[in-house]
């Protein structure tokens, strides 16, 4: 940018160069200047910069030409040395590239050169510090909303008409910047932004207005009115499903913007059992958006239920009370009718619980199991809220054998459990991955926390915990006693905890097969957006305070061990009745627990030999 004397041969001394430093002013005045003052003129134009004495350390020395460039009289800031120079702005592009830069450089150092010989120099420094700047204009820019990779949007328009009616004496066409700032994948992008020259009619100072366009054509391409269908938008259930998703939306926009809402909102959960949590699990999952629910109860609302199943109401139990599958999914579709619910009155085959040989009980039976079957098949989730360990049974079968997760919660009088089902790998991966090779015993056993890093497929079930099977818990039991007794809020934090877990499993890339966090992971980065994905959420409510457990899947397992899945996937209905209709030595006998349990008296027979011998 500056010309130099000197023969470099005479010394070694070396010398830091300008670094040009041009600000937006000193831009958007040679706009101004070039579009009302030199228009097509290219003559060279007399301008000054300043370069600074006391720049920071690292910085280079900086010439800079600022708004006042142009007023060869403007003062120079303090602290700073003035530089005169000479500013050739071409037309056009062509021309800029054309321009002889070598000599331009050639007689900027004869100037410099003229003004040591002659003595100018010692009257005035600044001669010495003569540069040049080579430029060309001009380009205007347009923020555009179009899309379109040739074309330019609609605001470009009659701004090419000022162009013209103002510039077009001065300049033939101009170079034209559509600018457009778009969002891609999170990050800003202007590389859709398009350049190209566009040559500007005649029509300098023309008294006439330009014909004028720009209605609208209808959805038929004609110049006719266009009609708009309001209908949806009065419709109160329209509005309630553009409204019910705000507090989602705010979640996204202002908080948690990697949250996948797409993969809430679309699953399908099954729900079995209608109760007290089932009512508040509905709830909890229409708030995060999820609009297929399906219940299955076969009870009746009864007038105890009212209080504790927000989905129930005092008429509900009257003339013997109505079915709660059925009015639950009922008053879902009251709360929002945008949400898809249904509700199947039917009962769930049990262990425990015997089959009779009549033809109408064992048929019963076969339609119970193959809805069941379909229901499960049918749905993303399998939410376990039942009252009895044995109703969990089957459906823990089923969902297992077809890879579908399970979330179960139970209730105590002030504890809960709330947990996610070791989600199977697929089919064709091998038996060998169903479960460990290994004998692994029940985490109760062994302590919550002595496992991690646990993947979902090695994780266990619900009854993976137990070294007993399932029976029939209800007999010989009264009507008070069958009834599950907790504390009124302990419903509503569990079934809560357990529309949270399924989200957060849900927001993991590995779905269901995600690591399983444990308590020790509270105070590391979490997994998803949303936090933590655990295995199981243990409350105690006397104490206010969760766990976080992990246990491995338990290679006798009476529910997903691979003996049990293999027997149900190979005989079906008939393995089912055999599990029905035998007791609990049935499932033992089957994966293993008999002989464990054998082995374990025999050791504690061992043992008491040795002390009674010490």
């Amino acid at each position: 940018m500056a010309a130099v004397m000197g023969d470099p041969g005479l010394s070694k001394l070396q010398f830091a160069p300008f670094s040009s430093a041009l600000d937006v002013g000193f831009w958007h005045e040679l706009t101004q200047k070039k579009l009302n003052e030199y228009r097509l003129d290219e003559a060279p134009k007399d301008i000054k910069g300043y370069y600074y004495n006391g720049d920071s350390a690292g910085l280079p020395a900086r010439l800079t030409l600022e708004f006042s460039a142009f007023d060869m009289s403007a003062p120079t800031p303090a602290h700073c040395c003035p530089a005169v120079g000479t500013l050739y702005n071409t037309n056009t592009l062509e021309a800029f590239k054309a321009a002889d830069k070598k000599l331009l450089l050639e007689q900027a150092a004869n100037e410099i050169w003229e003004s040591i010989r002659s003595g100018a120099a010692l009257d005035n420094p600044v001669l010495l510090n003569k540069f040049l700047l080579l430029t060309f204009a001009i380009t205007v820019g347009v923020y555009d909303p179009c899309n379109l990779a040739q074309y330019p949007g609609w605001p470009l328009r009659n701004f090419l008409v000022l162009a013209a009616h103002r510039w077009s004496s001065s300049f033939q066409s101009v170079e034209v910047l559509c600018f457009r700032d778009r969002t891609l994948q999170g990050m800003r992008d202007v590389t859709h932004s398009i350049i190209f020259e566009v040559k500007l009619p005649e029509m300098a100072f023309s008294p006439d207005c330009p014909k004028a366009v720009g209605w609208e054509k209808n959805q038929k391409g004609g110049m006719g009115p266009r009609m708009v269908n309001l209908s949806e938008c009065m419709d109160p259930k329209r509005l309630a499903e553009s409204s019910v998703d705000l507090n989602l939306k705010l979640m996204c926009w202002r908080l948690v913007p990697t949250l996948d809402l797409d993969k809430v909102v679309s699953v399908k959960c099954l729900l079995l059992g209608a109760g007290t949590l089932g009512c508040n699990v509905a709830r909890t999952l229409m708030g995060w958006g999820v609009r297929h629910i399906t219940f299955v109860d076969n009870a009746k609302i009864s007038y105890s239920n009212p209080v504790r199943q927000p989905l129930y109401e005092f008429e509900d139990c009257l003339v013997g009370g109505k079915p709660k599958a059925l009015a639950a999914a009922d008053r879902l579709q009251k709360i929002f009718p945008g949400v898809n619910a249904r509700g199947f009155n039917m009962s769930i085959p049990m262990p425990g619980h015997p089959v009779n040989f009549s033809s109408v009980t064992l048929e019963q039976a076969r339609r119970d199991v193959e809805r069941l079957e379909q229901l499960v098949e049918g749905h993303d989730v399998v939410f376990l809220l039942m009252d009895t360990r044995e109703s969990r049974w089957l459906p823990a079968v089923i969902a297992a054998s077809k890879r579908k997760l399970v979330i179960n919660a139970a209730l105590g009088f002030d504890t809960f459990v709330v947990m996610r089902h070791g989600l199977k790998k697929p089919k064709q991966q091998g038996a060998g991955d169903l479960c460990p090779s290994h004998p692994v015993a029940p985490a109760d056993l062994l302590g919550p926390s002595l496992f991690a890093n646990i993947p979902g497929y090695k994780l266990g079930c619900y009854f993976c915990n137990d070294v007993v099977a399932p029976g029939d818990s209800t007999r010989d039991r009264t009507l008070d006693q069958q009834c599950t007794v907790s504390r009124p809020g302990l419903a509503m934090i569990a079934g809560a905890l357990a529309v949270e877990l399924m989200v957060s499993v849900l927001q993991h890339p590995e779905g269901g097969y995600a690591i399983a966090s444990s308590s020790d992971d509270r105070m590391n980065e979490p997994p998803t957006s949303l936090g933590l994905v655990p295995h199981q959420i243990r409350g105690f409510l006397s104490r206010f305070d969760n766990v976080l457990p992990v246990s491995l899947a338990f290679d006798k397992c009476t529910a997903c061990s691979s003996k049990v899945l293999d027997q149900y996937e190979r005989e079906g209905f008939n393995f089912l009745v055999k599990v029905f209709n035998s007791s609990h030595s049935f499932l033992e006998d089957l994966t293993g627990l008999t002989l464990l349990h054998q082995e374990t008296q025999a050791a504690e027979i061992w043992d008491m030999s040795d002390d009674e011998t010490v």
